[in-house]
């Protein structure tokens, strides 16, 4: 994310990069009126939606890895609950309305600032009609799944770890990271 030029509170152009008095870390900081500027991590919700045993997946459109197969998420917008930023982004990706079961899975990828965090979803409405950063969706059969295609090593392990749980009927709720990309479920 670019740090701004000017401070956002005063317009001054005097931001720099200092460590607030009791604070733990370095922040981008006006010198005239003392705003502090925090730069946060990113959230992306979405969900895993199953339907007849098969899941959903789109297509991307859009940079980065367009082509590539992912779970419907995108970036929560502010004023969201996490559940609706799910919902918004199946919604909005595939023309799926969900509804949502559980959480299953948050896991953060610190080396991008991004935090994801999945459901457990059903189909109510398939509307068949898609948004612009979807070139297709489907709903696939776990053997039909284009894993050599999946956007993201993650989503692939949630993924896979979902149909192992989903064929023994038993849920686990996951948390992990690793900048590599890979998850480290813990129980």
């Amino acid at each position: 994310m670019p740090s701004p030029r000017f401070c956002p509170q005063c317009g001054g152009g005097e931001l720099v990069n200092r460590q607030p008095q009791g604070d733990t870390h370095e922040r981008l900081m006006c010198e005239g009126c003392g705003y502090i500027h925090y730069i946060n991590p990113k959230i992306i919700a979405g969900c895993i939606i199953e339907q007849d045993g098969k899941y959903l997946l789109c297509q991307r459109a859009i940079p980065p890895r367009p082509g590539t197969w992912t779970l419907p998420a995108g970036f929560m917008e502010s004023g969201e609950s996490t559940e609706q930023a799910a919902l918004r982004e199946v919604w909005e990706e595939s023309g799926v309305r969900a509804e949502i079961l559980s959480p299953y899975s948050i896991f953060s990828v610190p080396k991008i600032s991004e935090v994801y965090i999945i459901f457990r979803a059903v189909a109510l409405e398939i509307t068949g009609q898609y948004g612009p950063e979807t070139l297709d969706y489907r709903f696939f059969a776990p053997e039909e799944i284009p894993w050599e295609s999946i956007y993201y090593p993650a989503i692939r392990q949630i993924l896979e770890r979902y149909i192992e749980e989903r064929q023994a009927g038993v849920y686990g709720i996951y948390m992990g990271n690793d900048d590599t990309g890979k998850v480290h479920f813990i129980r």
